[in-house]
């Protein structure tokens, strides 16, 4: 017989040792690290790091022994999050607010962000809410140079297999803001009209004329930007000439 490993006796059991630190090890949550983009941003306004409050060359820099202090947050926040209103007053808040829920201490045995501090600062929802919906992103450049908020199957009301079509996912869609409308065209019953409908599936079918309609009244309700509609065509070719015709109409293109 082989040696039996060794085990320790508790009230509830016998143990292997090797199993429990395998299982130790196996399930041990390792904490996200800073990416590369906040470690260059960090060393670009931390002090110590390289980068001087703004000035200096991110590429020198060591994350690790960089400090960031009020105004190389007020800093951080204007030059690179567009955002001008912070004072360094508010900026010391801020600081403050991190390290107390991060140490749980006070800003007169910590004076600034670390690099991991300043990691976790980025997703604190109410300390760093996004910015007001105000473009200062330069926006005259070709559409191809810019991500675009794109819907899919835009038109249904749930699941792909048994919802419903309606102009309504259409109608919220535009309101949040999506600039990208999927409508899939398939002929009604009689292959006289346009649906638009999760073809092949239990889907209810909604007109496009519907849709249409709904793109024209709300396409610019919350964006001045343009609405792309894309069309998945599995039409005869007597309906695809009708599409063709009926935006021209609807849309007053």
């Amino acid at each position: 017989m082989g040696k039996e490993k060794k085990t320790e006796s508790y009230d509830n059991g016998s143990y292997n040792y090797k199993m429990f630190k395998c299982f130790n090890r196996k399930f041990k949550i390792n904490e996200v690290q800073p990416t590369d983009d906040v470690r260059d941003a960090f060393c670009q306004f931390a002090v110590c790091c390289g980068g001087g409050g703004g000035d200096g060359d991110s590429s020198d820099g060591d994350a690790s022994s960089g400090v960031m202090g009020a105004e190389q947050l007020c800093s951080f926040l204007d030059d690179h999050q567009g955002d001008s209103g912070t004072t360094v007053a508010e900026a010391q808040r801020l600081i403050d607010e991190v390290i107390r829920r991060r140490h749980h201490v006070t800003r007169f045995t910590r004076h600034g962000l670390d690099l991991d501090d300043f990691f976790n600062f980025l997703f604190y929802d109410d300390l760093n809410p996004p910015i007001t919906p105000h473009v200062h992103q330069d926006m005259s450049a070709p559409l191809s140079h810019y991500f675009i908020y794109t819907g899919h199957n835009s038109y249904l009301t749930g699941n792909q297999l048994s919802s419903d079509c309606s102009e309504v996912p259409v109608i919220k869609a535009l309101q949040r803001g999506v600039r990208v409308i999927e409508l899939d065209l398939w002929p009604n019953s009689t292959g006289t009209d346009i649906n638009v409908l999760h073809g092949r599936t239990l889907t209810t079918p909604v007109p496009l004329i519907s849709c249409l309609k709904a793109i024209r009244d709300y396409a610019f309700s919350s964006s001045p930007y343009p609405v792309i509609i894309t069309l998945e065509d599995h039409l005869t070719a007597d309906l695809q000439a009708k599409v063709a015709e009926v935006p021209l109409y609807y849309l007053s293109l």
